[in-house]
């Protein structure tokens, strides 16, 4: 069958690797002061947002990254009432947080107000009014910043921002200095969860590095995968705890949490899901005990770009 008259975006993967997507039109397209960016109709995925020539997210497939990036960190600490959301300008990570019902406030900081503005326009599926909740506060700022200086405490901090692309904005939000105010900035039992690229095997010495840098600032961390269907690839997250173990729940202890404690029903994750994203393959495993480079300030990294 010949392919449909499409322009294309290669969402590229490494230098040597990519995947194509069918693009029918593009919707938005801005140079922020901090990023390129692109809002997109998709062939295969629907609408679609592209940072930095980087998929971020779509409509057919978002609430898989969504759901596996906030609701174990969530689940894993007992009674979740303040929230601190990094980034996630589309307001779908926002939206998941807002399910639970112990949640009484949140703070997003993004430090790109062009893009969150774009995406509450062009992407209303992904956020669903959930920058209209009372429980949320939104702020434009650095985010680091904000927690260098703030003497408030929360019990989960959600990192969700792009890859570390050199001269982008998030590569001073993956280093040991980072995760160190971060862990200052949680409550006794708090934890934090972030994407930490592709587990994929061109990437695994930055999954890997980023592994290794939570740990000098958190007792307890844990890698967990999800296959994103437009990304083309397996997705790593890491889920990091003062003091609670996500990998220590069963099935049924998940999926009562989830009825309890959640509104709304998931698509994507439930006690299943928890247990089998745990549970990584071998040579990931090996990667991520055997290399040993720590990220700091004057030693980033950078993925491809």
């Amino acid at each position: 069958m010949e392919p449909k008259s499409f322009k294309w975006f290669n969402d590229y993967l490494s230098p040597d690797e990519g995947h194509i997507h069918g693009i029918k039109d593009i919707l938005y397209s801005k140079q922020t002061i901090y990023q390129q960016m692109e809002i997109m109709q998709t062939g295969s995925y629907g609408r679609c947002l592209v940072l930095d020539g980087k998929m971020q997210s779509t409509e057919k497939d978002e609430f898989i990254y969504h759901e596996i990036l906030v609701h174990p960190a969530m689940l894993t600490h007992p009674n979740p009432k303040k929230v601190f959301i990094v980034g996630g300008g589309e307001g779908a990570t926002l939206r998941e947080v807002l399910r639970h019902k112990s949640v009484e406030h949140v703070l997003m900081v993004d430090i790109d107000q062009e893009v969150v503005e774009a995406c509450k326009k062009h992407l209303p599926e992904w956020h669903q009014g959930s920058f209209d909740d009372k429980r949320v506060e939104l702020r434009y700022l650095d985010a680091r910043k904000y927690l260098e200086e703030t003497d408030e405490i929360y019990d989960v901090i959600i990192i969700d921002i792009s890859e570390p692309v050199e001269e982008g904005p998030a590569y001073l939000l993956y280093t040991k200095e980072f995760y160190g105010i971060v862990n200052k900035r949680l409550s006794p039992e708090g934890t934090i969860s972030l994407q930490a690229g592709t587990t994929a095997m061109h990437s695994l010495l930055c999954l890997s590095s980023v592994y290794q840098t939570i740990k000098t600032a958190f007792p307890i961390v844990s890698v967990h995968e999800a296959y994103i269907p437009s990304f083309g690839l397996p997705w790593g997250f890491i889920t990091a705890s003062k003091k609670n173990d996500p990998m220590k729940f069963t099935i049924e202890e998940i999926d009562n949490a989830v009825r309890k404690r959640i509104k709304g029903t998931l698509k994507y994750y439930d006690g299943e899901t928890h247990i089998s994203s745990f549970h990584l393959a071998k040579h990931i495993r090996k990667s991520m005990q055997e290399y040993d480079k720590i990220i700091e300030d004057n030693a980033p990294i950078f993925t491809y770009h």
